[in-house]
């Protein structure tokens, strides 16, 4: 688990990895499963792990240097201090994730989703049985092989040649027709589990839909501009401490209405920048509380089809998440709080 969340946090950081992390839970929630653990435990692996790198974007083209050129800085400026927010953060959300998944693993019932406990181990494991095992044979290393070969060509892909949803498809499309050939399969096998897993995914596009619908009526009917222009009303006049940490939190009300963080980071960051001039804030902090806002907020908001795409095909009930996340999100805050703090005085 601290290796994985290590792994989804470096691409966090580095690259803002988000929609790209989607197909991941369709791999960890079996094998979280069959090693005992269950679906909260594989969806918390990656999406906080991303989460929190994200939150401690250092060099993430997205955000931390989005942010920085419309705040008209260098996007080095105040990297100490996020790197500083990403390791603090990264230890707190791996010892949350560990905890909980040491006390699912020695109790089934301890689980937060331990009414679904039969149905999901019918989904996600089939007729999986612990006492059998399955004979490694030169074809399944290929097809593992070929598996993984698909997700480092992914992440070369988005990350060195701009690639993004068409490109992700081809890949993953290209490599389950060879899969497929390599496993001996026939036309209509190959065409029957391709519709099968197209199947369990509609009600996951459907709800990324919707969170995507949602922010475009906050846009198209100006309701984010008119939340904008209150904001930069409550933040004039105000101390070096008492700005930091109340431009936070306006970051993080605007998250909930932007879950875009380059999008938001175009839209507050020309606004929000020149105020701390007034302040007496260096505008590489007001960045900083920018992304570790958008990083907290994109945890959780329902208006993300990240989340609540990665919790559909976890099968993790959104409000049950909220429950068992609440805790981490209040740790994070004051510690992000305790970090901004610390940025004005040095």
């Amino acid at each position: 688990i601290p290796i994985l969340m290590g792994l989804f946090a470096a691409g966090g950081t580095i690259y803002g990895m988000a929609e790209e992390s989607l197909p991941f839970y369709t791999l960890l929630v079996p094998v979280m499963m069959a090693a005992r653990f269950d679906p909260v435990v594989a969806a918390a692996t990656v999406l906080l792990g991303a989460g929190i790198g994200t939150l401690g974007s250092t060099i993430n083209p997205f955000a931390t240097v989005i942010a920085a050129n419309a705040a008209g800085i260098p996007f080095t400026d105040g990297i100490l201090l996020r790197l500083a927010i990403l390791a603090i953060g990264w230890l707190i959300c791996v010892a949350y994730v560990m905890r909980y998944a040491r006390k699912v693993r020695a109790d089934q019932s301890q689980s937060i989703v331990y009414d679904q406990y039969e149905s999901n181990k019918k989904h996600f494991l089939g007729d999986h049985d612990e006492t059998q095992t399955l004979a490694f044979t030169t074809t399944r290393k290929v097809i593992l092989g070929i598996f993984a070969a698909a997700f480092a060509v992914m992440i070369y892909g988005v990350s060195s040649l701009g690639w993004w949803m068409a490109e992700i498809s081809a890949v993953f499309l290209g490599a389950a027709i060879i899969i497929g050939l390599i496993a001996r399969m026939s036309e209509e096998e190959i065409t029957t589990s391709f519709i099968d897993g197209a199947r369990d995914l509609l009600g996951v596009a459907l709800i990324i839909g919707i969170a995507r619908g949602i922010v475009v009526i906050m846009d198209k009917g100006m309701i984010t501009d008119t939340i904008l222009n209150s904001a930069e009303g409550m933040v004039t006049g105000l101390s070096s401490f008492v700005f930091i940490n109340v431009m936070y939190w306006l970051e993080v009300l605007l998250s909930f209405l932007v879950p875009s963080s380059s999008g938001l980071a175009v839209l507050t960051m020309p606004i929000m920048a020149p105020l701390a001039d007034f302040a007496n804030v260096g505008r590489e902090l007001v960045v900083t509380a920018y992304q570790s806002a958008s990083g907290v907020v994109n945890l959780v908001t329902p208006t993300s089809g990240v989340v609540m795409g990665g919790l559909a095909i976890a099968r993790v009930p959104y409000v049950k998440w909220i429950k068992w996340v609440a805790p981490l999100l209040g740790i994070l805050t004051i510690m992000i709080m305790v970090m901004l703090s610390v940025g004005v005085m040095l």
